[in-house]
């Protein structure tokens, strides 16, 4: 018989639980956090300007018509305004029709693209106009989106020929303007220098008012000036009976660049009841838009395209020795 074994002691098994040899823990892979959603907004009525030729006229985008003024459209800050710019000037797409300073009819959508001579990323938009039997011969219209505009009521309209007291008031304003800024008078005098002249009757205002703008060594029209050029726009407005200085915008081709101003159309685009004016705006190589607004009875420059000018030491061109100055 085998011997027993029950005095035998087990002294137990030592072992440590480890990773296998040469293996390697996974870094922690910390997420980053989701870039926040571009900012929304809603976006107000947009303004265009345009000039009709027959049964069509082309447009091009002024701006978005805000609380406190115009503003750029599209606007960098919101990447959705070139979508919803995009639908605004889809083919089919109706716009209300303005023209010195009332509804007169609509503009159906044809085709859009990049506006020419503008600067920055402006776009024109081309359609089929139909205007009221009175403003058959409507030629500077503005136009606001159908949602924005449908609610405007329809109202007589009446273009305005200048007068000859209108006439003589831009000339008196301008010979007391252009000292008073400190610029040289034109060769042939103020009556030649003069541009351009506009008469029209603004909204809940008793008189009539008229805008010229006087060129001097320039034109009116996008190309280089000459040196030494200025550009003068001024306003009078009718009041008892007579004329005054309603406004002036001065400025000098050596100090500021070329950017001849020229009255292009009014509306109380914000419906607040009063008429701004819309002018169109020409530079030695682009052209851009302003606004004017009156707070407290006065105009003042509300709007106005941030285009990049040239140095104004290059823009001018060769010197006019023909003045004998």
């Amino acid at each position: 018989m085998a011997p027993g074994c029950d005095n035998v002691g087990w002294g137990g098994i030592d072992f440590e639980i480890g990773p296998p040899p040469d293996s390697e823990v996974a870094p922690v892979v910390e997420e980053e956090p989701e870039a926040p959603p571009p900012p929304t907004r809603a976006i107000g009525p947009v303004l265009l300007a345009g000039v009709r030729d027959g049964e069509r006229a082309d447009f091009v985008v002024v701006g978005e018509v805000r609380p406190d003024g115009l503003g750029p459209f599209p606007d960098p800050s919101f990447p959705e305004d070139a979508g919803q710019l995009a639908e605004m000037a889809a083919p089919g797409t109706e716009w209300v029709v303005f023209s010195e300073g009332v509804r007169v009819g609509r503009l159906v959508v044809e085709r859009s693209g990049p506006a020419a001579e503008f600067c920055g990323a402006r776009t024109a938009i081309s359609g089929i106009v139909e205007l009221v039997p009175s403003a058959a011969d409507a030629q500077r219209l503005l136009a606001l989106p159908l949602e924005w505009g449908a609610s405007r009521p329809r109202e007589a309209y009446r273009e305005i020929d200048h007068v000859y007291d209108q006439r003589v008031t831009t000339l008196s304003i301008a010979s007391e303007a252009i000292p008073r800024y400190g610029a040289r008078w034109p060769a042939l005098g103020v009556l030649d220098a003069r541009g351009h002249i506009q008469a029209f009757q603004l909204r809940n205002t008793p008189g009539q008012s008229v805008a010229a703008t006087f060129i001097v060594d320039d034109a009116l029209a996008v190309g280089a000036p000459g040196q030494r050029a200025y550009s003068l726009f001024v306003i009078g407005q009718e009041e008892n009976g007579r004329y005054r200085e309603a406004f002036t915008w001065y400025r000098s081709v050596d100090a500021e660049g070329k950017g001849a101003p020229r009255y292009f159309d009014h509306l109380d685009w914000n419906n607040d009841g009063t008429d701004e004016i819309l002018l169109d705006v020409f530079g030695a190589n682009e052209r851009w838009f302003a606004a004017l607004s009156r707070a407290d009875g006065d105009w003042t420059r509300s709007f106005e395209d941030s285009c990049e000018t040239d140095d104004p030491s290059e823009e001018a061109s060769a010197p006019d020795d023909s003045s004998g100055e």
